[in-house]
């Protein structure tokens, strides 16, 4: 459904050409449920970079360094991991060669309960592969490691991701996708603070939420002062992001412009 959407730039790449081929990690996460009808807003996205190393060990670096062993979830902060997670964003924005990129998208809206209604796992793949595919250059292979989501057994989510994105780039673009519990990897972590981060905004912005949590808006500022955005309700792009929003959720009126 997404054919034409995004330009694709033949590339005709040989194991020969390896100098030439950039691979690239995408470390995937969502925020917000495509199953509940009390969650209106569902954002996916992903970091992506070639050296995941250099983020995973200054993480593990001041993991060590103040013994701080949770795990970094938007959902759980509080007044004990806070200023670690500041941090952490802190290091994502001075590691060099890394982006970021996500998707937006309102369940009330008229495109979502067009295209997917009654059918969320059909949603969460395709929203998938249309947040890949806006970041895939003609000279990149990518793998995809993504948060684990519970599926029924006959969702075949990265099987189909893989297949559908190589028949649509015509070549190898997408090396791999394999899914992990989110509390063995320091970067989907990461991921999950920006794209929760994106989607507690949104709820803020269109008055969803009145009020907010202390802890979740105190990160949420620190993320918008690094990027230099007071809202992402219209979206953000920069030379390493790409926060997309669909119209559905632009065309929300916060509560007090309601008459």
């Amino acid at each position: 459904m997404f054919k034409g959407l995004f330009k694709k730039e033949e590339a005709n790449l040989c194991l020969c050409d390896y100098k030439d081929i950039w691979t690239k990690f995408c470390f995937l996460d969502e925020s917000g449920s495509l199953c509940n009808p009390k969650d209106p807003f569902f954002t996916l996205g992903f970091i992506k970079c070639s050296q995941p190393y250099y983020l995973q060990s200054k993480i593990l670096y001041e993991r060590d360094k103040r013994n701080f062993r949770d795990e970094m979830h938007f959902n759980k902060l509080s007044k004990n991991n806070l200023e670690f997670c500041k941090w952490a964003l802190d290091a994502f924005f001075d590691t060099r060669s890394i982006s970021f990129y996500s998707y937006s998208l309102d369940k009330h809206g008229e495109y979502f309960n067009r295209e997917f209604s009654g059918n969320p796992w059909k949603a969460y793949e395709d929203i998938t592969m249309r947040v890949l595919e806006s970041a895939i250059s003609q000279n990149e292979i990518i793998i995809v490691i993504a948060d684990y989501v519970t599926t029924p057994k006959e969702i075949k989510f990265e099987v189909n991701v893989k297949r559908k994105i190589n028949e649509l780039y015509k070549r190898l673009a997408v090396a791999g996708v394999c899914r992990f519990n989110s509390k063995s990897n320091d970067l989907l972590q990461v991921a999950d603070l920006m794209i929760g981060a994106i989607n507690y905004d949104l709820k803020l912005t269109t008055g969803i939420i009145l009020h907010g949590d202390k802890y979740k808006k105190r990160l949420l500022a620190h993320f918008k002062n690094n990027l230099g955005v007071k809202e992402f309700i219209s979206g953000f792009k920069s030379k390493s992001f790409n926060v997309f929003v669909d119209k559905d959720a632009k065309q929300r009126l916060p509560l007090d412009f309601i008459k």
